[in-house]
Order: C-alpha cells, then structure tokens, then sequence
C-alpha cells in the first residue's frame, strides 16, 4: 500500500476561541470546532438535552396503538434484523414491553433461509413455529417491507414499523410507522440507529401510559433510562453517526456500563473479551462487544444474541456470552481464509485501479461483507465480494470509499445491464445486490465504469484526515483523558495527529511491534508503532493518536502511531 495522502481537518478560527473561552483548552477547541461543534452546550450529556419524542412523525399515535395493544394483552412479536442494531433494539422492545406489564415474543429472519426483515416467507415461517400473533412490532427494519406488511394484513396480523433505514418509493400498508428518515418526519436527528427509534417508542409510551393515569406518581413508573446501555450498543456498533443526541445516548449507556448496573449479558460479553467494563468506552463497543454479537448473526441465529441480552442470570449470560466469543473466533478464522483466498486462490477476483470483485461459491454470505470491508482498506477500492445465493443467484456486499456513492454506482449498472441485478440496496459506504451468475464477467467491467462515472476519478489515493500537528504544550496525560472522556466514532472521529519527530530510540519488541523514545521541540515521548519493525530513519513523520498508557498501576501518555511517512 502507497502511503497516505494528509489532509488536515479545516476549522472556524472563532469558533475554537468561542470553546476556549467556554473552558476547553486550545487543542481540543480546534478538534471540536472541526468537527462541526459550535457550542459546549452540544457536548453535553444530561437527559435535558435529549431530542423530543414527539418531533418524530407518528410518534404519539403508535405508542397509543401500542399501549391499547398492552391493555388489551394482545399477542405481540417483535421481528428484529440479524445484526447488533436489531438484536439490541429486539432486547428494549421485550425488556421495555415487560416494564409495562405485558411481553412480548421475538423472532428473528435467518439471513440464509428468509434473507433481510420482514417478508412473506419470514411470517410462513413464523406461523409453522407459533400461532399467529394479534401484533407485529419490527426493529432495525420494515421499510422496506412492502410485500411482507401486505401478506401480514391479508392474514389479520396488524403491523407497526419502527425502523431508521432510508425508505424506497413505496411505503408499507402498516397500522403505524416511526422512522426519523421517512418523508414527512422532522425529527432532527436522522443518524438515530434502530435501536434509538425503539427506545424514543417506549420514552413515548411511558408518556402516554402518563395522560392515561397508569400511576399515582412518578415513583412508579418504569425507569426507561436503565436501558440505554443497550442504545449505547447498538447505536455505535450500527456505525451511525455519532450527532450530539446519538452522542448523548451513547456516554448514559457507557456510563450505565461503568457502574457495573449495566445488563447480565453486557457483562459477560465484556468479560469473554477481557475488556474491564470499569473503564469502558465507545471503541469497546465497537470493536469488542458489537462483533461478538453480530458473529451469531453471520455463521447461525441471531437469536443467541438476543437471550444473551434478555436474560438477568450471570451464569446464563456467561453460558451465551462464551458461545458468541466462539463464533465469533470462528468468524475471524472464516474470514481470514476468504481473504486469503480472495486475494490468492480465487479465479474470480478481479482488481483494477478503480474497482474490485471477487467470487467464491463455497464462500461464506455472513462474513462477505467484512471481507469486502477488509479488501477495500487493504486496495482503497470500491470492492464487492460475492457468495452463492442458490438457482443460479449470486449475492454481493460491498463497501465504498469516500467519493464514491456505492448504491447509486450499482443502481447506474442496473439501469444500463437491467438483466444482471435482480435486487439491490443501500447507501454511500455499503450496499448489497443480488444477482446472475452468469453474468458475473460482464458485470466487473460495468461495475468498474460506473465506479468512474460516478466518481469522476480513474485513480484514488489515500487520503488521511488528521487534526495537524500538535503543540507539545497540549500533548500532556490529562489532555488524552480528557480526550477519552469524549464519544469518538463514525462521523465524529477521533483526534489523529500528524507531525515530524526526531528518533531517539526504537526497541523491538516480539519481534512484530517498534517501542520508540521521539522528540519534538525539546519534549521527549513515548510510542508504540504495531505490527512494524523495519528501522526508521533519524527524522520521521508520524500519524498517532495520544493514549493514556496503563502499567502496574501507572498511568503515562503514549503516541500510537499508525503510519509514518518519510
């Protein structure tokens, strides 16, 4: 891989001394200011300064459909997405429906068998295995669910959609939808994950319950708030963006987890990946804890997630927990190999200065789209990789890099090749498709024009966003605890730094790993380069972040470095 092109994030010079004054110090002003924050009030996460519920189109009505569905004990299932997002959201519909006095079933689509939310075949399989429910609440989908809502009414199941998902042209016949992103809806905040929609539902239906006079006073009524650190989960393993309200829910749910009063599963999710939840932060959740639970819904059933989350037994949390580590070693192993192969072994990959795609039949569907993350970073590419879908089907999950809008690059080779894709969807970064094999040589070079046409570019490089160089004054211990005080994640980054150092030492160790002593005006500091061991010359660009170094018992700074450049 080339080395990365830097281009430093710009700032509004007032708004940095706006935040300085407001109590910040010089460095984290410029890399709030940004980051688009305007006031200190943005980054506050008291409750006070949550968005409303009611902003949010057919909000009051659906939590008075759904409250009338509770009084009157009315069989209700909820149908959840086979990922973090709709495993966590499934979790707060049944923890919040039972708050409430009343419970709920759960039931989740195979992504093998019955493909993505609720569809016709997905409620056949629902009725072979149960009788039919009176009410279907969806999670983290439904949308798009036109067909499936339909079949549903024609059988007399009523529906209510609660979703976060962009919306096609068609809406779903349901008795109700909430969905920041549908037409019509002012809810300012359209990153809210599909777990956030279904915590603001039972915010609102708490409300409602309120009007109702459920309670003789507030003492009584459910604590809504004690599942936030599920939002918190959900929210930042969904890869939303992190806006001050998602922001909000995100440091309540992390803060819920530090107290240790946060749920059995949570728990032992953290303990299986030897993560001390005391210390918790956004990146745990990512990086930690979402995958364990995304593994059940990419190599078996999502459903294991779910009892994980649902149950308030240690040991059964621990018992699911362990299991979720297993698949989930078995998912990195699963997808090492398809990498390899995709980079080595497979005939049906192709790479070009524009695009990628690769093709296995034995290839696994659950970890292609992880696989097509990895392929991206490692050729900075649009890249798909294909799995066999059965009947002469193929499906694909690709992922896109800035620049490049990756649904309306597949949606450009469906419209000029309407023979290849016979579905579709997604958005800029991701996207998935399925279509004919056979046409599969002949959609490489489509996809790969498109790409162009879309772009406007014939060869992408790199480019690093950073923050700058950085004042040694500012580069002390408490800034990088401040700094991790903050929620950091998709499209509120964390602060990287570029800037030239002098070597002073570089110590090996393991064999894979550079310890190094740097100076810069005079300050000397501690890094750590992983996964690099060749020697560096005397004066070195480095791109780091500053972290807060833990060791018997001492805390000290340390630059992680992730590249250099000479």
């Amino acid at each position: 891989m080339d080395a990365s092109q830097i281009k430093i994030r710009e700032f509004d010079k007032n708004i940095a001394r706006k935040l300085e004054e407001q109590g910040y110090n010089p460095l984290i002003a410029r890399i709030l200011a940004a980051r688009g924050v305007t006031d200190i009030e943005q980054m506050s996460t008291d409750w006070h300064h949550m968005l409303d519920p009611k902003l949010m189109l057919n909000m009051e009505m659906t939590a008075s459909l759904l409250a009338d569905a509770i009084e009157q004990k009315k069989d209700i299932v909820i149908v959840a997405d086979y990922d973090c997002d709709g495993a966590t959201a499934c979790a707060v519909a049944i923890r919040g429906i039972r708050m409430f006095g009343h419970d709920a079933d759960f039931f989740v689509p195979n992504r093998a068998e019955t493909g993505y939310g609720l569809s016709p075949e997905l409620i056949d399989l629902l009725l072979k295995q149960r009788h039919k429910p009176e009410l279907i609440i969806t999670v983290d989908n439904g949308i798009a669910s036109v067909d499936g809502v339909s079949y549903a009414n024609s059988l007399g199941i009523d529906v209510i959609v609660t979703d976060h998902h962009l919306p096609g042209d068609e809406k779903p016949e349901a008795l109700s939808i909430i969905n920041p992103n549908q037409k019509g809806c002012s809810f300012p905040s359209k990153a809210l994950a599909g777990v956030g929609v279904m915590f603001y539902l039972l915010i609102a239906l708490r409300a409602e319950f309120r009007k109702r006079g459920r309670w003789a006073d507030r003492s009584q009524e459910p604590l809504v708030a004690s599942l936030v650190d599920l939002v918190a989960v959900g929210t930042v393993a969904d890869v939303v963006k992190l806006d001050s309200n998602n922001r909000l829910l995100v440091e309540k749910g992390l803060s819920l987890i530090r107290s240790g009063k946060t749920k059995a599963g949570i728990l032992a999710l953290f303990n299986v990946a030897s993560t001390p939840y005391q210390s918790a932060i956004s990146t745990d959740l990512g990086f930690r804890i979402g995958p364990r639970i995304n593994a059940a819904g990419r190599l078996a059933d999502m459903s294991l997630g779910i009892k994980c989350l649902l149950t308030d037994d240690p040991n059964e949390a621990y018992i699911y927990a362990t299991e979720l580590d297993e698949f989930n070693k078995k998912r990195k192993s699963i997808e090492d190999e398809i990498k390899l192969e995709a980079l080595n072994g497979s005939d049906s990959t192709s790479i070009s200065k524009q695009s990628l795609v690769a093709f296995n039949k034995d290839w696994n569907p659950g970890v292609i789209g992880i696989v097509a993350s990895r392929l991206k970073e490692k050729f900075w590419v649009p890249s798909i990789v294909f799995a066999s879908a059965g009947d002469g089907l193929i499906q694909g999950s690709g992922r896109s890099i800035p620049g490049v809008h990756l649904r309306d690059v597949i949606d450009l080779v469906s419209k000029r090749y309407p023979e290849f894709i016979t579905k579709f969807g997604g958005h800029a970064m991701a996207a998935g498709l399925t279509m004919h094999e056979r046409y599969l040589e002949e959609f490489k070079p489509a996809f790969n024009q498109a790409v162009v046409d879309i772009s406007g570019i014939t060869e992408f490089n790199r480019v690093v966003d950073t923050d700058g160089p950085i004042d040694v004054v500012w580069a002390q211990l408490d800034t990088a605890k401040e700094l991790d005080n903050i929620v950091w994640g998709a499209g509120f980054p964390k602060p990287l730094f570029n800037d030239s150092f002098k070597v002073l030492d570089q110590t090996i160790l393991k064999e894979k790993h550079s310890r190094l002593r740097i100076e810069k005006d005079g300050v000397e500091f501690k890094a750590i380069y992983f996964n690099f061991t060749e020697a560096l010359p005397p004066e070195v660009e480095l791109i780091f972040t500053l972290n807060v170094n833990q060791f018997n018992g001492l805390e000290n700074l340390q630059l992680m470095v992730q590249e250099h450049l000479i």
